[in-house]
């Protein structure tokens, strides 16, 4: 078990509130409690491991009472970090909590670190690494749906699925080392297609768990929408109606808009991220130039395009200019705005083949059918995130990609007909890949790097 010193740090968010949580860990928190807190009848080291307890924070050199509270024992190995750990409950603030842990310091702990008391529960074999990370993600989760997957890899199941794959290379290993030892005992050799073949279930399972990053990504990071169009067909009015609020200026004077307005929207528990853009036209003032190339950037930027078009009026140079512009890579949505108004047969019509959706956005109609369609381009459904293992950390990805990549070298180096021997570097290293993303095989400095992110307290 990993022993260090005691540790102390203020578990709960600053500010006011009703309470305020002091966590101490390590082989001393006892005897580091005992020097603070005072109770009616005996000390912390009487009572029962996983009790509160009522008492009082005393300064002993000057007997002030700092603060009445409710003190918490738990008793290694069942605790957080895996060690002995006291949780003071006093009132909340900054001063009292201040006080109570400075006096808590001052009797022979050490101020924790960011992220070391998770640290110390990997350290001690009470979490993986990928359990550690997903406490960090629940911590700041923007919505529920990434806070469930999140929890669904704290409860250990991507790495339970990683840990397959590891079993899987691990005992495909064992046997090749017969195949290369043991030549003679030739019905337990493993043939070149039994070798391929057995790669290849690897990476099928390899592939479906990098599948999920796409997804795991969104729901952690949210999807990012632009609203592009040229000058006065109503971007700023739609993006007031998405966020129902006025923030953006709408005017009847073109080229209003000159820098990026953006806001984030919750839209069924994924955040969504709409940026209103200059509007894209051939402009004479440097200002509005400079806020249309930005309008261009996000083209790129973003993960679906609000194409947001007049209906009321014919199309023109400027309309098809940006029609030029939208990529093929990208998930782009028609909005024909001012169906309210008169409407031009033939503009709409030119959008036969492209996603479209009728709106107006001065009056508010047609709105939740965009948010609509954002969700089901985003590719997502009400269950993601709900009991479901996404990959949502780019760490894991590059090394699960990486993994499949030391397996398709394998396989190359078999249909080139080289050595097992050799084959079996490539197999070892997918291994020491998996293995870095649990925590096994992964360096000091990327540990130390991974809990430097985690907030103090934690």
């Amino acid at each position: 078990m990993f022993k260090e010193d005691t540790i102390a740090a203020i578990a709960t968010p600053s500010g006011y509130g009703g309470i305020s949580i002091i966590r101490i860990s390590g082989s001393e928190a006892f005897e580091v409690c005992d020097r603070v807190f005072k109770m009616k009848k005996g000390s912390i080291f009487d009572v029962p491991k996983n009790t509160i307890n009522y008492g009082h924070i005393v300064n002993k050199d000057t007997n002030e009472i700092i603060d009445e509270v409710l003190v918490s024992k738990m008793c290694e190995p069942h605790s957080f970090t895996a060690e002995d750990v006291i949780e003071i409950n006093c009132h909340g603030g900054m001063s009292v909590t201040k006080d109570v842990l400075t006096l808590v310091l001052k009797n022979g702990a050490r101020l924790a670190e960011a992220g070391e008391f998770t640290k110390r529960a990997f350290l001690n074999g009470r979490i993986d690494l990928v359990q550690a990370e997903a406490i960090s993600d629940i911590i700041t989760a923007k919505t529920s749906n990434f806070a469930k997957s999140a929890m669904s890899s704290l409860k250990g199941d991507l790495s339970s699925k990683i840990d397959e794959i590891k079993a899987d290379i691990t005992n495909m290993l064992a046997r090749l080392e017969v195949t290369i030892q043991y030549p003679e005992y030739d019905e337990e050799d493993l043939t070149n297609n039994e070798i391929v073949e057995l790669i290849n279930s690897m990476k099928y399972k390899l592939n479906k768990i990098i599948s999920t990053f796409e997804k795991g990504e969104i729901l952690k990071d949210g999807i990012k929408v632009a609203i592009i169009g040229k000058p006065n067909v109503g971007k700023s009015q739609l993006l007031n109606a998405l966020i129902n609020e006025n923030k953006a200026i709408v005017t009847e004077e073109a080229g209003t808009t000159r820098d990026i307005v953006d806001e984030v929207v919750n839209i069924k528990g994924v955040p969504v991220k709409f940026i209103d853009t200059a509007g894209i036209r051939n402009a004479d003032s440097k200002v509005e130039k400079i806020g249309i190339d930005k309008s261009i950037e996000m083209l790129e930027e973003s993960n679906i395009i609000l194409f947001c078009i007049d209906t009321s009026r014919a199309l023109d140079t400027e309309d098809m200019d940006i029609i030029k512009m939208l990529p093929d890579n990208k998930e782009v949505l028609v909005v024909l705005n001012k169906m309210d108004l008169n409407t031009n047969v033939d503009t709409v019509k030119a959008f036969d083949n492209y996603k479209t959706v009728e709106i107006s956005a001065l009056k508010k109609e047609g709105i939740e059918k965009i948010e609509n369609k954002i969700y089901e381009l985003a590719g997502l459904s009400e269950d993601d995130g709900v009991g479901n293992t996404l990959v949502s950390n780019i760490r894991h990805k590059n090394l699960l990609i990486g993994a499949r990549d030391d397996f398709d070298n394998a396989i190359k180096m078999i249909n080139e007909g080289l050595e097992v021997d050799l084959v079996e570097i490539d197999i070892n290293a997918a291994l020491y890949k998996l293995g870095g993303i649990t925590g096994e095989t992964t360096s000091e400095d990327i540990i130390d790097e991974i809990f430097k992110n985690f907030c103090l307290g934690k």
